[in-house]
């Protein structure tokens, strides 16, 4: 019973209380305190986290699952990304730099070693890459897939797919020197697109309010692991 009441009580009135400081001043200070424990929990999270991703990447080498070398890859990259995080954190190379001879070989090696453990070059010559080659092929995808999706069959998706077209020439240098097509981008943009938004996240609010209030109230314990 107690293993019941004891979470649903203290979720109940964390949720009364940071309610509350919306609308009482005097208790924004729980709002603070709690945001110094959610970065406490997010810490505690990474770090299990990490033991999780390590935990599922060794298994899968050890079973030799499917595209198990994907797995040394990714121990490998977290392994140097860690390394060359604390190196470039506490300037150990900044150190070694100031004992070398100018011009020395030993100088040009901890050069290289620089270039090749520095966190914020790994980070712009591998990861920015790679981000943009993503978000360049979802766009072909994205495109792809309007293309056998958007078919006028009914008077809704005939108004999608005008409307997507014009959108789509618009945002293009193009379509901006068809007369007329950049400023009725700008009003679908502006008008239709952010009422629809606005709707949306009036729903999502709402949505999120009912369902703090059933956790609130205990009717959603499926978080506790319970069916009721």
């Amino acid at each position: 019973m107690m293993r019941r009441q004891v979470p649903l009580l203290i979720c109940f009135v964390a949720g009364i209380v940071m309610l509350s400081q919306n609308f009482i001043p005097p208790l924004t200070w729980v709002y603070q305190q709690a945001l110094e424990w959610a970065r406490i929990i997010s810490a505690i999270a990474l770090f299990i986290g990490l033991i999780s991703l390590v935990r599922v990447h060794t298994m899968k080498l050890k079973r030799k699952a499917a595209n198990y070398r994907y797995s040394y890859v990714t121990l490998f990259a977290l392994c140097y990304m860690i390394i060359a995080g604390f190196l470039t954190k506490y300037g150990l190379f900044v150190k070694l730099h100031a004992g070398c001879d100018t011009g020395s070989a030993w100088e040009w090696i901890v050069t290289a070693l620089e270039k090749a453990l520095n966190f914020q070059e790994i980070f712009l010559n591998v990861q920015i890459p790679i981000q943009a080659t993503m978000f360049s092929l979802l766009a072909f995808y994205i495109a792809s897939a309007a293309f056998r999706a958007f078919k006028a069959r009914t008077f809704e998706a005939t108004l999608l797919l005008i409307a997507a077209m014009i959108v789509m020439l618009g945002r293009v240098p193009l379509g901006q020197m068809i007369p007329g097509v950049k400023e009725i981008t700008v009003w679908i943009l502006d008008v239709p697109n952010t009422a629809a938004k606005r709707g949306i996240m009036i729903g999502v609010g709402l949505g999120m309010a009912s369902t703090s209030l059933k956790i609130m109230l205990g009717i959603e314990r499926t978080y506790l692991g319970m069916k009721d």
